[in-house]
């Protein structure tokens, strides 16, 4: 298996923007994820795509952030708008989905090794 790769984490003002991206070589054409993990807390599911292109939100992220692939290109895209303090945390993508929830962590069995992703006030 290849492992996914993610970049373009950072830090950003409190309604500002940032653009995930994972290479994952292999997986694009299948249903992909992106969870966070903030420090003392488990791990969430915040999007995912299905091999047709059919997206799911977590509830806290809808109408913010906008999971997107280009299978050709062997990429996986997070657009995050509006940040706020809560979204910061550590980002993963995830691929070799086994079936079930798309955003149960358990469901993946290939991962990044994270993006650092940093909203201050």
């Amino acid at each position: 298996q290849v492992q996914p790769v993610e970049s373009g984490g950072g830090s950003v003002q409190a309604g500002g923007s940032l653009t995930l991206s994972c290479a994952a070589s292999g997986y694009s054409r299948y249903s992909m994820a992106w969870f966070r993990q903030a420090p003392g807390k488990n791990r969430e599911g915040v999007a995912a795509i299905d091999a047709q292109g059919t997206t799911t939100y977590a509830d806290s992220v809808k109408g913010r952030f906008t999971i997107s692939k280009d299978s050709a290109k062997n990429t996986l895209w997070l657009q995050m708008n509006s940040l706020k303090p809560e979204d910061s945390a550590m980002y993963y993508c995830a691929a070799g989905w086994i079936g079930g929830n798309r955003l149960d962590d358990r469901r993946y069995d290939n991962w990044g090794q994270g993006t650092q992703v940093t909203v201050s006030s």
